[in-house]
């Protein structure tokens, strides 16, 4: 008991730590509250799909930016833009506020603040889902129980 009580603890707080850190927002948030008896794993599972999906969405982002002599702003402000919707969609609020960026420097023409912001937004990425694929497994260790909901 005691045991479960500390990785609920530790949950809490790692959850906490992510949206402190400014990684995740209110999204993450109404994931978890469709997560119930029936799919315990829902929100785990919602976001290995984003993690799957948008791992090829990134490829086709890094190949337009190779093209920097030619780069089209048209076809990568539409990969942004589909990026930028499938990180909202899991809660991914440092990765939205990135591809927010990314589409601005599309619009003014700015080839390198297009690849430096990419550059961290790989970065942020690569991040999350460590600290997610961390989280998960506490979670998992944890066990179901109700959903708490964020401290304010």
């Amino acid at each position: 008991m005691e045991r479960n009580q500390q990785l609920r603890r530790q949950l809490a707080a790692m959850r906490q730590s992510l949206f402190d850190q400014g990684y995740l927002d209110e999204q993450f948030i109404q994931l978890e509250e469709l997560q119930d008896d029936a799919n315990p794993n829902f929100v785990e599972e919602v976001v290995t799909l984003y993690y799957r999906d948008s791992a090829r969405l990134l490829s086709s982002i890094e190949q337009a930016l190779e093209k920097s002599n030619t780069l089209d702003f048209n076809k990568l402000d539409t990969y942004m833009h589909q990026f930028k919707g499938s990180s909202s969609s899991i809660g991914a609020k440092k990765l939205k506020a990135e591809c927010t960026q990314i589409r601005e420097y599309c619009k003014a023409g700015n080839g390198d603040g297009c690849v430096k912001t990419f550059q961290q937004l790989k970065r942020d990425y690569a991040t999350l889902k460590k600290k997610l694929e961390s989280y998960f497994q506490v979670a998992r260790q944890a066990g179901p129980k109700e959903i708490a909901s964020r401290s304010k």
